[in-house]
């Protein structure tokens, strides 16, 4: 593919909590001919996500928060029920998503399953996630969770039938990508 792209010129539009970017770059069609491209690029980092669930309770646990671009694009009033997630930062995803276990839902966990890596949305974010599952339990809930209040985060902690969850699927209660997968992985695998 190396040989399919040539002169990418990267121009910062804005950098605050992201980076968005206009990308031009000579792109080599499948037909032989090159063509000239630009687009716009979305880089936040790569990010973790898990699906804590227990067997027992057949539950899981998700966490629900206010999200200013569903709100947007009319997700009304803007609260998304989602599986924990986070920025890696510094941190590799499996040490990620650990700290951000405890930040966001208040269990503490020590282990963790990967099951996936992958890209959300290619054609305009360089974001790649990292996909995890973890068994809890019920003694594992050393805080209430709720987010870091240095980062502003007002996060519900949600703890549901398995059945439920996968029903707000159904119904358009859950519409966050990352979750469904997770929660379709749960149960082709049997985990609740």
């Amino acid at each position: 593919m190396t040989n399919r792209i040539k002169n990418i010129v990267d121009e910062t539009l804005h950098k605050g909590w992201a980076k968005l970017s206009e990308i031009a770059f000579d792109y080599k069609m499948s037909a032989g001919n090159w063509v000239h491209k630009k687009r716009e690029s979305y880089n936040r980092g790569d990010g973790a996500t898990i699906l804590l669930y227990n067997k027992k309770k057949k539950t899981v646990i998700l966490v629900k928060q206010f999200r200013i671009s569903a709100f947007l694009n009319g997700c009304k009033p803007g609260f998304v029920i989602e599986s924990c997630a986070g920025m890696l930062d510094v941190d590799s995803p499996e040490k990620c998503i650990i700290r951000e276990t405890e930040e966001e839902t208040g269990y503490r966990i020590k282990e963790v399953k990967k099951i996936y890596e992958a890209y959300s949305s290619p054609g305009a974010l360089t974001e790649k996630l990292y996909y995890f599952v973890a068994e809890y339990t019920d003694e594992m809930k050393v805080s209430k969770g709720g987010g870091l209040e240095s980062e502003q985060e007002d996060i519900e902690v949600l703890e549901m039938p398995f059945k439920e969850a996968f029903q707000k699927i159904e119904t358009g209660e859950i519409i966050d990508a990352k979750t469904i997968i997770l929660l379709q992985y749960a149960q082709i695998n049997n985990l609740v």
